[in-house]
């Protein structure tokens, strides 16, 4: 008994309506699945291989003059568009170094209280050659070279060799 009713629904039309709803299903899943896995992977990838050190632009700046530090003091200054650290040590030696922790990138500052640089943020320390010697800082300071010409005292990035 056959029909030829139109609005009558044939059994295997709708078996071949539903798969291409199931296939969307499934892509869809898929695809939620993949940036979930996307979303914890990224962040974990990003720890583990850290971005190279950005750009702190020229090479020399003017860190202060002569006679504005005194023994056993430190000064921040503009290196670029980042912070730097001066230091005359109690002998008169004058040293830089990047005043960025390598923890959380806070600005660290000199204590002439403890002959150390320290980062507030955290409690990291480091000793007067910008080397991480307690707290959380994973990497030393970024260390420059001092010259001092005249009455000025300029700072550049040490080079590669």
């Amino acid at each position: 008994m056959a029909t030829s009713n139109p609005g009558a629904i044939n059994p295997s039309d709708r078996l071949a309506a539903g798969v291409p709803r199931r296939r969307f299903v499934e892509v869809l899943l898929g695809s939620g699945f993949l940036a979930t896995a996307v979303a914890f992977f990224y962040p974990v990838l990003r720890y583990l291989v850290p971005p190279k050190g950005s750009d702190l632009g020229s090479d020399s700046v003017v860190a202060g003059r002569v006679g504005e530090l005194k023994p056993n003091s430190g000064k921040i200054f503009r290196f670029g568009d980042r912070p730097g650290l001066l230091i005359r040590t109690a002998d008169g030696e004058y040293r830089a170094m990047s005043a960025t922790c390598t923890h959380l990138s806070c600005t660290v500052q000199y204590r002439d209280d403890l002959h150390e640089v320290w980062c507030a943020c955290h409690n990291g320390l480091y000793d007067l050659m910008g080397r991480n010697i307690s707290g959380p800082p994973p990497r030393p300071l970024q260390g420059f070279e001092v010259q001092v010409r005249g009455d000025e005292i300029f700072v550049r990035r040490r080079r590669e060799a």
